[in-house]
């Protein structure tokens, strides 16, 4: 990173990171606010410490169905094999010992916003769980595609787990000379470099391993959406001999069993078929009728506190806002700081921070031991009420190399503890 960029961005990063080190809020509250956090994933880790951090005795529970949570940050390694699942699994242990978080396993299944409550499916029943405030960190749905599509037969692997595991074990297993093809969700989606980056690493697994193979792009955006120089380069002389990239492309239709995606460039056949659908808001939102913007995909909330616009009291962060910043682990991380702040500040008798930024950053590897990087800094904008990227901070790594590898984890490690440490 150059030291103006790298400047640029420590600078707003660190105001993303603190928010507020006094929030106004005062511990000695004759009754201690209720927080409930639905989802726990980077935002709602985040966000449940920080309250419990900034916030002193405010209750917080979160609500998650699952024991333990799998980043998705370094899962394409999972996929090429280079390191197990064991890399990248994080407990809740310290949210519930070291902050007193509340955790309830449990799938939150329908918020009611009249009476300000969650209803939640436990393991011996039902329960609806009051709240001051809500936080709703679900990550993404996904939109299943025309045809007879079986995601046990053509995983996306875009929520780690399972799925990643079940990739790789295709891939390795995938005949001598298959094929190997990617689709690219339309924008917005999850994490924007991470397709790119999976073409790259599995295209450099098979040229070890299987060199008579072939790797097939289909990306459904105009253009690489993340890292253009980095990907572009890699895919123009790295792969040249193993991997076509084609833009704009549309499935019609997939069936999974058979390995065929009808296109609009013809029919695509595939030995493996890393299919990523497109995106949506997670399932809870769309079922308590939260979702509202004009591709009813997403939420739209105002970036000064992440309330929804049309129910302030319920806060969305992650992947399923509509601000217009990227969808990834680490913007998750920074816009948990922001609301927590916004929220302590609400239960202080205090107005919230006016002028609120946020920081993302991201490795990603190009070969089995090297990687590039992206950095964003968003601002916000009084004048439109959005989230602005900040020029000077939007950057991506002049050339890959093997000390940005040797970064990427240190700084994913980093983000773990920061989120669930």
């Amino acid at each position: 990173m150059n030291k103006t960029n790298r400047r640029v961005f420590l600078k707003h990063a660190g105001v993303a990171a603190l928010a507020s080190a006094i929030p106004g809020f005062s511990t000695a509250a004759p009754s201690a606010p209720r927080v409930v956090v639905i989802g726990g994933g980077f935002g709602g880790a985040t966000v449940s410490k920080y309250l419990r951090l900034w916030g002193g005795d405010i209750n917080v529970t979160m609500v998650e169905s699952q024991p333990l949570h799998y980043s998705c940050i370094l899962s394409n390694g999972i996929v090429t094999g280079d390191y197990g699942l064991d890399r990248v699994r994080l407990q809740y242990d310290a949210l519930k010992d070291r902050h007193g978080v509340e955790w309830l396993q449990g799938k939150a299944l329908k918020i009611h916003p009249d009476s300000q409550e969650v209803t939640v499916r436990t393991a011996t029943g039902r329960v609806k769980l009051p709240y001051d405030k809500l936080i709703v960190s679900p990550g993404v749905d996904f939109i299943s595609p025309q045809g007879n599509y079986k995601a046990g037969k053509t995983p996306h692997a875009w929520k780690a787990g399972e799925q990643t595991i079940n990739l790789r074990n295709k891939i390795k297993n995938m005949r001598d000379g298959g094929t190997f093809v990617m689709r690219i969700p339309k924008a917005p989606y999850r994490c924007p470099p991470g397709p790119y980056e999976r073409a790259c690493v599995c295209a450099d697994f098979l040229q070890r391993h299987n060199p008579n193979a072939k790797v097939i792009v289909l990306d459904e955006n105009p253009k690489i959406m993340a890292e253009p120089v980095t990907f572009g380069n890699a895919f123009e002389t790295l792969y040249s001999d193993i991997l076509e990239y084609h833009t704009n492309v549309q499935v019609a239709d997939i069936d999974s069993p058979a390995g065929i995606l009808n296109t609009d460039i013809g029919q695509i056949v595939g030995d493996v078929i890393n299919f990523i659908p497109d995106h949506k808001a997670g399932k809870i939102l769309h079922k308590s009728g939260l979702v509202d913007d004009a591709t009813n995909r997403w939420v739209q909330v105002d970036p000064i506190t992440y309330g929804s616009v049309a129910h302030p009291e319920i806060h969305i962060i992650g992947d399923s806002q509509a601000t217009g910043q990227p969808k990834s682990g680490h913007m998750a991380n920074a816009q948990a700081k922001v609301c927590a702040d916004a929220i302590l500040r609400y239960f202080g008798g205090e107005q919230p921070n006016q002028q609120p930024s946020t920081a993302s950053a991201c490795f990603s590897p190009i070969t089995q031991d090297t990687a590039g990087w992206l950095t964003a800094v968003f601002q916000y904008d009084a004048g439109t009420g959005q989230m602005k990227l900040v020029p000077d901070s939007f950057a991506e790594a002049e050339e890959v190399s093997k000390d940005n590898y040797e970064e990427m984890f240190a700084w994913a490690d980093n983000l773990f503890a920061d989120s669930f440490g």
